[in-house]
């Protein structure tokens, strides 16, 4: 049982609630105080160099959410299962937790090979992923501020396979889809936090994607949101060390050029 029953379908949910956690979110780390002490770039850095406005940014989440939803909602419609007492049937405990394993290497192993190719591809890099780059400084608010395209081919296509491979439940991608989204929020928060449990539990965190959106990582450290599999056997692990600026706050630096 779960809280919403009885209340919304677990279709509905499952496509609204990443979006309602996103803004949460994002929206908590956009309003913390400074925290000059904790921050990956200083606040000047962030407004000399990133490349696109906060109202840009905030419209083009919200243009890609839209799509989101919108698949999200078709999607479980068509694979929903229902029982003979009308409610859906769910797995056991344990076999939902094999399933968001599977999700997550599958949505690993997607989002790795085509965030690879956006770089590698001259035409896609320059036309579609090159604006996510805009936000050379990432901020939580970021986090899926993409392309239309990039939004659809890499972060909801790649959802839905994710969703069909494992053969989960709505119910089962309803803590999925919301724990992916805390986590993409996470590594872009910009934020090197004492006790954060992502950067405690998940080599691949906000230090590990600040190095590809640095100038001399971008060919490095593809793998999101979940694990470094891919960037490690493939040769595209960059390794860093994480240091203190003399003016307060960290600074992620490659190990090798």
């Amino acid at each position: 049982m779960v809280f919403w029953e009885g209340y919304v379908s677990d279709e509905t949910m499952g496509a609204l609630a990443p979006i309602v956690v996103y803004w949460i979110y994002a929206g908590a780390y956009q309003m913390l105080p400074p925290l000059d002490r904790y921050r990956m770039h200083s606040r000047k850095e962030e407004e000399l160099r990133n490349l696109v406005s906060l109202p840009t940014v905030i419209k083009g989440v919200l243009l890609q959410q839209l799509v989101q939803a919108t698949v999200a909602l078709s999607l479980f419609s068509m694979t929903s299962k229902v029982g003979l007492t009308g409610k859906s049937l769910q797995p056991s405990f344990l076999v939902q937790i094999l399933q968001v394993l599977i999700a997550m290497f599958v949505m690993d192993t997607w989002q790795y090979f085509v965030h690879r190719y956006m770089h590698q591809n001259k035409f896609l890099y320059r036309h579609v992923h090159s604006q996510h780059h805009r936000l050379v400084v990432p901020y939580a608010i970021g986090a899926l501020y993409n392309h239309p395209l990039e939004g659809l081919l890499l972060d909801t296509l790649g959802g839905a396979i994710s969703y069909l491979v494992s053969g989960m439940t709505a119910q089962t991608a309803v803590f999925f889809f919301t724990f992916a989204v805390i986590k993409t929020v996470d590594d872009h928060c910009g934020l090197w936090l004492p006790g954060n449990i992502f950067h405690i539990l998940f080599q691949n965190n906000t230090a590990y994607h600040d190095i590809h959106h640095q100038l001399q990582g971008t060919k490095y450290n593809y793998s999101q949101p979940f694990f470094v599999l891919w960037d490690k056997l493939l040769g595209t692990y960059m390794p860093y060390t994480l240091e203190k600026r003399p003016d307060g706050g960290f600074e992620a630096r490659l190990l090798k050029e």
